[in-house]
């Protein structure tokens, strides 16, 4: 397998180098940004080599691994079922935090067995490690506020809330056999000097303002079709494997979705209701086809292109911007076919005046990448720029990441495009020979009265919940064992939960138009 390593100032000379590590993976190096801490990503214990196998020091800041862009999705590194030992053990560190969270205890049974062997510990600030049954990480409980009723991917009646998981004693947790400095209290270094989006703040507002069953149904909302440890791999890919900035980012984004943009809300009521409460502003945007979902890369990436040229700052209002862009990015997310886990975007720059930029826009795109959606964007093509973008690119550009940064690139010309979408599959728009252009296709009266029939929605709902258990208890033998068998029969029950949303999505998601023109298919 074959990497690109990328440098952030000017060209090295090309230079092979392995990666010390087990399966050996080769790369070369070609210019463009990105971060030194990138590498690790792929191996925590990642060194490199010479092509004559002498190891060097990587210059720091300089030095970092992406994926290219046409790597197949198979063999992607970081994702579930492709870990590192090391990876899966984070992985099982951040399980272990959030659970505690979301109130979830191990169940009796589990702690009841001897023979199971635990293999994720704390350490504590003395050195000495405490099993995941001793670590402080429950969220305020705040029992006495009341709680907003929304329709949630999960619900639990209070009387049956937590009868199978009596919160064990201390004394029966088995005792570790490895240590992992990276997990302690979630109150503990949430502080971050280089926190751009205020995630520190957001995370302790959500402990304080959601109690740990509120956070537990907004993280199940946010799951939907996903495999759940898909979902916190993001985190921790974002985060660079940091358990506990991993756990942060996580919980700031469920108070994000959760307190701020109502994001199932959004989804819940859709361009149905948006006709129906004359919603002007968000169906303008979406009868112009400002952005479309159509087609797919070459490896299988949905495409999300962004015509710049039908903005006009003042057309519509900031809110409603913001609701279109989650709109689109959540839509996207029902177009994501296993094992691809991003999208490709294209910002369609051919007419583009200075009276179609924007800022606003552009800042909350980049901060939803970033912040809430992490590890969502594939690559991101940048085409036909004309001169005047210049001066706003370099703007932009000093508000990203470097690795998302990594992820732009500039096709100026047809052929450029074709390095990343095949030739035969591109459209007219964009210079191809498709013969495809957008239409808005309008609400079909009735395409929503599923979400009417509240009777087997709730029905539904609570089925989804024993098998959200199920899951949950499944987790907690994994995190407890160190046996494949574990580790298989809770993937299983993954792939149940993925079905299981299939037939709950037309009671929860209103209709969209890539719904009635067959763009969207969830099997």
């Amino acid at each position: 397998m074959v990497y690109r390593l990328k440098t952030v100032f000017g060209r090295f000379s090309p230079l092979r180098v392995a990666l010390r590590a087990s399966p050996v993976l080769l790369f070369t190096y070609s210019d463009a940004r990105n971060s030194q801490a990138r590498l690790k990503e792929f191996h925590p214990s990642a060194t490199l080599a010479s092509s004559a196998d002498i190891r060097f020091p990587p210059c720091p800041d300089f030095i970092a691994l992406t994926p290219p862009f046409d790597m197949p999705y198979d063999q992607a590194p970081g994702r579930p079922g492709n870990l590192t030992p090391e990876q899966e053990q984070r992985l099982k560190e951040l399980w272990t935090i959030v659970m505690r969270t979301f109130g979830v205890s191990p169940p009796p049974s589990l702690l009841e067995s001897s023979t199971i062997t635990s293999t994720t510990s704390t350490t504590s600030a003395n050195g000495s490690t405490a099993p995941p049954s001793e670590i402080n990480t429950d969220a305020p409980t705040n029992g006495e506020k009341s709680k907003k009723k929304r329709f949630g991917i999960l619900k639990r009646k209070d009387k049956d809330k937590d009868k199978d998981r009596e919160k064990p004693k201390e004394a029966a947790a088995p005792k570790p056999t490895r240590t992992a400095s990276t997990l302690s209290s979630p109150t503990i270094g949430a502080d971050d000097e280089n926190d751009k989006y205020g995630q520190s703040k957001q995370f302790k507002e959500a402990l304080a303002e959601m109690t740990p069953e509120e956070l537990r149904i907004a993280f199940w909302s946010m799951v939907k079709a996903d495999h759940p440890d898909g979902l916190l791999l993001r985190f921790l890919r974002a985060r660079k494997w940091d358990v506990q900035k991993a756990h942060v980012m996580m919980v700031s984004t469920m108070h994000w979705r959760l307190k701020e943009m109502d994001v199932e809300a959004i989804v819940f009521k859709g361009e149905g209701a948006a006709l129906a409460e004359h919603d002007e502003g968000f169906l303008k945007q979406l009868r112009l086809g400002k952005s479309y979902l159509h087609g797919r890369d070459k490896v299988g990436r949905p495409i999300c292109t962004v015509r710049a040229r039908l903005h006009k700052q003042g057309d519509q209002t900031e809110d409603a911007l913001n609701r279109y862009t989650v709109y689109v990015m959540e839509t996207a997310r029902m177009c994501l076919k296993e094992p691809v886990d991003t999208a490709t975007v294209i910002f369609d720059l051919s007419q583009f005046s200075l009276a179609n930029m924007d800022y606003a826009p552009v800042k909350f795109m980049v901060k939803c990448f970033e912040a809430h959606y992490p590890e969502s964007l594939g690559i991101c093509v940048v085409y036909k720029a004309p001169w005047i973008f210049q001066g706003i690119w370099n703007i932009i550009k000093g508000w990203l990441d470097p690795v998302v940064a990594s992820k732009i690139h500039f096709a100026r010309t047809f052929d450029d495009m074709t390095q990343f979408i095949d030739r035969d599959v591109l459209w007219k728009e964009l210079g191809g020979p498709v013969e495809w252009e957008y239409k808005y296709l309008e609400p079909v009266p009735g395409e929503d009265d599923l979400m009417k029939d509240t009777e087997t929605r709730e029905r539904l709902l609570e089925a989804r919940a024993k098998i959200v258990r199920e899951y949950e208890d499944a987790t907690w033998t994994w995190i407890y064992s160190t046996s494949s068998e574990a580790r298989d029969a809770r993937h299983e029950v993954a792939k149940r939960l993925r079905q299981d949303y299939v037939g709950l999505d037309p009671y929860l998601r209103a209709r969209t138009v890539y719904d009635r023109v067959n763009y969207i298919q969830l099997k």
